[in-house]
């Protein structure tokens, strides 16, 4: 017999409907449950790619006993962490203030009207009916104590909204701060900062890229290359198939939770991209190469949107799930594959031992090896036959819902590729996913004519798109469509990057301290409005519009858009200074602003000049070609030049890819 969440489009909510679990969704109905009963809420959020959130589910959920326990005594409900981000962060806050950590799967108790009082992440079986007895009976005999974990967390969930603008703008020393602070936890032997669990902390190094790219130093180029070269070579890597895991769980980057989500793939080809540029180095751009491959290969919706995730286990020949087991090998499964002489160069290049490296198997790797990833053409025919037998196994989960913050931060990632590393293809494939979701997830009400922007979209779904939009999804849309219109020279896309920049700014928009709230005005309130300001395994809300809408008004001249850039971070000033490192993303925005922008404009027929700008690597430029918009940048410009422009004041027309050079340097 199956419960509610049979009914529901997210396949992670999906893998939970045959518990014995009386699950409800996220729902008003399970909130009235709870008030009727008059017990408390048992709130399970989790992702479907999520390994831990499948080993709580197995000896917890799945589980007769304690179904049962958790029917009698809660109202139960399951949440997908992915498709509501605003519920997570929430409550995330909550049990990270309660008990110093955080993850997933994440359990939180809360009052029948949604206020937490206690929480934390996974739990076995025994600690979790140890739990649920404890809870219980504080909820029927200690009440006050309950409502007094409460009062001590609401004000802890209230300080995002709370935090004053500064009335200076963030300065250059907090990008110098952050610099330090990276250097201070550098792991110099194997790369990345701080010590295992290690995460690919993109922005951070993008950040470090950027300062390397206008004034190139041996011990800042050491760290990004060492760090890019390490993670390139692990097996956080996918050698045979292309693609990144979220996080190693050692510090030498080899064995990785095996989970693919496509945030991490848009990130890392947007800093492989850069690098790749900056150090001229193919290594990165095969890294480029077979990250888009995977994506398009296996990621890819027919209609041109990107699914989410893949799950870090798979099934083996006998139907058991075993973490990582799609990707690792024994000598024996090489040898059944490979001709002797294969098998001895896969054995050595791939660094296959019968001992194995991951619970006596292999996850292929190039550690002893690391930055030579250029594979000779005998090992590329190789990794082809593997990568051949590798799919004939049973494929790990496929989270086939389509978010359109991580589409849209994919697309961003592949026009910055496509530009960089002249990939035409990869320029359709972004354009072919911004036509997608400006006509699957924009919804037009019937009543009131308006459009708006959904958060999440599922094939199989009725509706298809779901989930009011939150302000991470605008603000990745406007970054997408600016970016898109600078790259195809299509002035329909500033004109959707407009649209998406004003509902923004109207919708989610505090008027009171500035920046955005995570979700609009006019849909669902949870207890607390929060905003989303750090910079984590995504870029932030605020630290995604910031850029975006600074660049959309430098491009179109309108100068409202970049006071709300600089309104959002002044939010930031004081706070940056505290963890520098923690607002990567933000600290880019920081860098183009006292930096100062450039804009670059094309007029007539000339290719050979935008593609001159378009090789290099300008993150505090913007580009006008094609077809003219309204904009400063369009206006008494003779047809056939270039011309290069700080605040609007251009040099003299520019004829020769050389001169164009020259001006840009």
């Amino acid at each position: 017999m199956t419960n509610r969440l049979a009914q529901e489009t997210s396949p992670y909510l999906r893998q939970h409907k045959d518990n014995p679990v009386d699950w409800f969704s996220w729902s008003t109905e399970a909130f009235t449950e709870a008030q009727r009963r008059g017990v408390p809420i048992l709130l399970s959020v989790g992702y479907s790619a999520c390994h831990w959130c499948h080993v709580m589910a197995h000896e917890c959920f799945e589980d007769l006993e304690t179904a049962t326990m958790m029917n009698e005594l809660f109202v139960n409900i399951k949440v997908d962490r992915e498709e509501r981000p605003d519920i997570d962060a929430l409550y995330m806050d909550a049990v990270q203030a309660m008990s110093g950590r955080g993850g997933w799967p994440m359990t939180v108790f809360m009052s029948p009207d949604g206020n937490p009082f206690f929480g934390g992440t996974y739990f076995p079986k025994p600690s979790f009916m140890k739990l649920m007895v404890a809870v219980h009976d504080a909820w029927q005999n200690r009440r006050a104590d309950i409502e007094n974990n409460i009062s001590a967390l609401s004000e802890s969930l209230s300080r995002s909204a709370l935090i004053t603008p500064d009335v200076s703008l963030p300065s250059f020393e907090l990008v110098a701060a952050a610099c330090d602070q990276l250097a201070e936890s550098f792991d110099p032997k194997w790369g990345g900062f701080g010590g295992a669990p290690k995460f690919p902390s993109t922005m951070n190094l993008d950040l470090l890229l950027r300062i390397y790219n206008d004034s190139p130093n041996d011990s800042l180029g050491t760290i990004i290359t060492t760090t890019l070269d390490a993670m390139a070579s692990g097996g956080i890597y996918d050698h045979i198939g292309g693609g990144f895991s979220r996080y190693s769980v050692d510090e030498k980057w080899l064995v990785p939770h095996f989970e693919k989500m496509l945030y991490d793939q848009a990130l890392l080809l947007r800093v492989y991209s850069h690098a790749a540029v900056v150090f001229e180095s193919e290594n990165y751009r095969q890294i480029c190469e077979e990250i888009v491959d995977y994506v398009v290969r296996d990621l890819r919706d027919l209609e041109g949107g990107f699914f989410s995730a893949e799950d870090a286990d798979s099934l083996d020949q006998h139907g058991h799930s075993h973490e990582g087991h799609f990707y690792v090998f024994s000598p024996d499964d090489l040898r059944a594959i490979l001709s002797k002489d294969q098998f001895d160069i896969a054995l050595e290049y791939y660094e296959i031992s019968e001992s194995g490296n991951f619970e006596g198997k292999n996850i292929p790797t190039r550690l002893s090896s690391r930055g030579d990833l250029k594979r000779p053409p005998e090992v590329e025919v190789i990794r082809q036959k593997i990568f051949a037998e590798r799919n004939k196994r049973h494929r790990p989960l496929l989270d086939d819902k389509v978010l359109t913050e991580w589409n849209a931060m994919m697309s961003v990632s592949l026009i910055e590729a496509s530009n960089l590393l002249n990939r035409p293809d990869w320029l359709e494939f972004a354009e072919t996913n911004c036509e997608f979701l400006y006509r699957e997830l924009r919804v037009e009400d019937s009543l009131s004519g308006l459009a708006k922007w959904m958060r999440s979209w599922q094939r199989d779904g009725k509706p298809k798109a779901r989930h009011r939009a939150l302000a991470c999804d605008l603000a990745h849309l406007v970054d997408a469509f600016t970016r898109l219109g600078e790259s195809s020279g299509k002035a329909i896309w500033v004109s959707r990057a407009i649209e998406v920049a004003e509902q923004l700014t109207n919708d989610y928009w505090d008027v009171n301290n500035g920046g955005l709230f995570t979700v609009a005005t006019d849909t669902e309130q949870l207890i607390v409005r929060q905003k989303d300001l750090l910079d984590n395994a995504t870029p932030s809300a605020n630290s995604t519009a910031a850029i975006a809408l600074h660049r959309l008004g430098t491009l179109t001249g309108n100068q409202k858009f970049t006071q709300y850039a600089d309104s959002i971070l002044r939010l930031f000033t004081r706070i940056v200074a505290a963890s520098p490192s923690a607002f990567g993303n933000l600290l880019h925005c920081v860098y183009l602003k006292q930096k100062g922008g450039i804009e670059v404009v094309v007029t007539g027929d000339r290719p050979e000049l935008v593609e001159a700008v378009k090789r290099l690597w300008l993150p505090n430029a913007v580009l006008a070609f094609g077809q003219p918009f309204d904009s400063p940048l369009w206006r008494d410009r003779r047809p056939g030049f270039a011309y290069v422009c700080r605040d609007y004041a251009c040099n003299s027309p520019i004829t020769t890819v050389q001169q164009l050079h020259e001006a840009l340097a």
